[in-house]
Parts: structure tokens; sequence; C-alpha cells
């Protein structure tokens, strides 16, 4: 290491600048380093749109791109695009949609697309004024902003209300004006957040202009979404006849197998602990399809686990259901989505992700999304009651092993041949390479 660990203007620094001062001062090697980090730059053009996303970018970071065929929704097949790293995700998702191709697919509703704002303000006089008053507030507001919304209520979205909250006792003099839109096909968060911040301002001057208001002293927190949509939520479904369910590796009936699954459910229902890992796994579906069309995986994760939490206990996501020899298996999640706007239409990848899915609207990329993460849950539920999660995940992660004990293509080819009726472990790895290794063997 040498050099100094901090400095001044290094964001005013060109990219190559930046860079070379990072390799010289955090990296034994500088020279292999820059060699090694700029290899993932793109072509010119194409690496002038990825800086664009960030600040401070010295180089790219790349995930897989991957595919998940034979979804079946509402009696459409999709070819659903995945960026994800962990190994498994992409092969269970696609098993499980191949699974419920045969026995009908899945169905999905979107219940309402309704997102939301908020404008956190203090005022210091009688609440009671101020609800009185928000017929007009609500409709100067609305005025106040319509060249904001002229664009988007062409498209079906706009303002759709404009509630008073109070925060008291727990803020003193704490309030909120809670509002809610619709965005049509785009994720919406910067038309929201402009409309509100100019709400706040107008809200404002009809309080000091008011005459049942003014008296009172009015001042803004904060004027800002929510990633709580609980309103913006889908609905999918799987179903079949318990006769139609089959176990995979285990001597099962189909009601055993069936019963088992249901039990699964019930216990992350009530289980906070096993919640979360159920849950994690229904995102690792669902952040795939969510990264792989350029919307924001973090504010889905934030309203996904927000909503199941939503009774005061974090409980599973899913729900399972047999009645009348009938087994139902759902998910019921918000998921504010777009398909016009932000990276969707500037990541050239999120753009042939969304032609690879037909180019849909806001709310059937939602379905899609909804489905692919229902699918995930149960291939790991099916893998979890029966033979257990580690072996097929354990096989897909034999690759990564393998490369990470640099085998060589032919050791690769060997060690996948030897590991397929064979338990997968790092040390069991590390053993096989060094006795195919060993001159004597």
């Amino acid at each position: 290491m040498k050099g100094e660990k901090s400095i001044a203007g290094f964001s005013k620094l060109s990219k190559r600048g930046k860079l070379k001062w990072i390799v010289e001062n955090f990296f034994k090697d500088p020279e292999l380093v820059m060699h090694e980090l700029k290899s993932y730059w793109l072509p010119d053009e194409q690496q002038k749109i990825l800086d664009g996303f960030s600040e401070n970018t010295i180089t790219n970071f790349h995930l897989p791109f991957g595919v998940a065929p034979n979804f079946l929704i509402n009696g459409k097949t999709y070819c659903v695009p995945m960026v994800i790293e962990e190994s498994s995700v992409v092969a269970a998702a696609s098993s499980a949609a191949k699974y419920w191709q045969s026995r009908g697919g899945f169905q999905a509703e979107v219940i309402d697309t309704i997102k939301v704002g908020q404008i956190h303000f203090w005022y210091q006089g009688d609440a009671s004024q101020l609800q009185l008053q928000m017929p007009k507030i609500k409709q100067v507001l609305v005025e106040k902003v319509r060249d904001l919304c002229l664009a988007m209520e062409k498209r079906g979205g706009g303002v759709v209300d404009i509630e008073l909250k109070s925060l008291a006792p727990q803020i003193p003099n704490g309030h909120q004006l809670f509002v809610t839109f619709r965005t049509a096909d785009s994720m919406g968060a910067n038309f929201i957040n402009t409309v509100l911040e100019k709400m706040a301002i107008e809200f404002v001057r009809f309080c000091q202009e008011d005459e049942a208001l003014r008296k009172a002293e009015v001042e803004i927190l904060m004027s800002i979404l929510s990633n709580h949509t609980p309103e913006c939520r889908v609905r999918v479904e799987v179903s079949c006849p318990v006769d139609s369910l089959s176990a995979p590796g285990q001597d099962l009936s189909n009601a055993a197998f069936a019963h088992r699954l249901y039990t699964a459910v019930q216990i992350a229902l009530e289980d906070p602990f096993r919640a979360a890992t159920h849950n994690k796994g229904i995102f690792n579906g669902i952040d795939a399809v969510v990264l792989a069309t350029g919307n924001d995986f973090r504010a889905v994760e934030a309203a996904g686990h927000t909503y199941a939490a939503r009774d005061g206990q974090y409980r599973s996501l899913s729900y399972c259901s047999i009645e009348d020899d009938q087994f139902r298996f759902g998910l019921e999640i918000p998921l504010a989505l777009g398909t016009v706007g932000g990276l969707t239409n500037l990541h050239p990848m999120a753009r042939r992700s969304l032609e690879m899915l037909e180019n849909p609207n806001a709310e059937e990329l939602a379905a899609i999304t909804a489905a692919v993460g229902l699918a995930q849950n149960f291939a790991a539920l099916r893998s979890l009651v029966t033979v257990g999660i580690q072996q097929g995940h354990m096989k897909m992660h034999l690759s990564n092993i393998l490369q990470r004990l640099e085998a060589t293509e032919k050791e690769i080819a060997q060690a996948l041949l030897y590991f397929r009726d064979k338990a997968v472990s790092q040390q069991a790895v590390r053993e096989y390479l060094r006795l195919v290794r060993s001159p004597q063997t």
C-alpha cells in the first residue's frame, strides 16, 4: 500500500483518474488491478450510458442474466429474464414453471395500483380547523399541481386522494397529508416526489392566506413517497387436485406430499424465524425479475417485508389450503413496478428483458414477477419437505466450488459425473480433486 487514503475533489477526477488513484492507494499490484478493472468496461457509447446511472464509477460489476422458460400465466406462456448470482434459483424457478404448466399454470390478478406519498408537517394550531378545511385544501392542491400531472393523467394516472392524518401524541403537533396516486406504467417515484414538493409549498401558502388557519404556524418537515404500498398488490395462485401432485425422489403419497407443503407454509405463517427465510426465497425469484427489468428491487423488498408484518408479526407472504381434495397455493404481495421511465428505458438489457416478455404493461409485469416469486417458493418448499434443500443447491453450486479450486475443464467434466449420485460439499470436492491429481490414482 502507498499514498494517501483520503482525497479532496475525487468526484472531479476523470474516470481514469479515479481508477488510477484507487488502485495506487488500495491494491498491492496496481498495474494488474488497473488492467483487470478496465477489462470490464464496455465500448464507449454503452459505457457512457451505464456511467450515467451512478456516481464515481470506475468499472462495471457483472451479474449473470438467465432465463426461466415455460411460465404459463393467465393462459399466456412467457420466457422470463432473471438476473441473480445465487446458484439454483433460475433452475428452481424453471422447474416449478414446467411443473405447473401441465397443471393449469399460474392465475394472477392485480388487485389495485394505488401508490402513496406523504407531506409531514408541524401545525401549532387547532387540528380540527385543518380537518374542516380539508375539502378546500384538497381542491386547491390538486389544481395547483395540475400542470405536473397532465401527462400522467393522459395515461390514466394522477392524484387519487388527499387525507389529513395526525401523528399526535407521539409526534407533538405532528401531521401529514397522506396523498395517493396512480402512475400508469411508470414506477412513478420521481413524479410522486415532484408533485409532493410542489403541494407542500402550496399547502403552506394556503394556510398563510386562509382566515381560519393563518393564526397558527405551519412548518413542512419533509415530502416523500412511501415504499409501503399495501393497496398496490398482486395475487397469484396455482391449484390442482391433490391426486395430481407428485413428490420428487420420495416414497410419499400425493396426499402426504400436499400435507407436508401445507404444514411448511403454516409454520412460516406462525414462526418469524422460518418466515424470514421463507420470504427470502420468494424474493430470490422476484428480485431477479425486478433487476432484469430495471426496476427498484430495494423498494420492492421494503414493501414486501412491511406487508409481511402488517398485523404486528412477521409472517409468510404465501398461503396454502387443501379443501375438497383441491390443493391451492398462492402469494399476495405489493409490487410497484414500471415498464416506462427510469432504467427500464435507459438500460439496454432492461429494454431487452421487456422485449423478451413482449413489452408488458406495468400490471402484466407485476403478475409475471409475482408468479416467479411463487414458483421459487414452491420449488424451495418441494425440496425442503422431500429430498432436502442442499441436494439440488449443492449440485448447482458444484461448478462454483470447482472454479474456486482452479479445476481444469477436464477435471470439471469428470467431477460432474462423479458427484452425480453423491453429496456435494467443499471438503468432498477438495478431497476428490486431491485424489484425481495424485500420480498414484
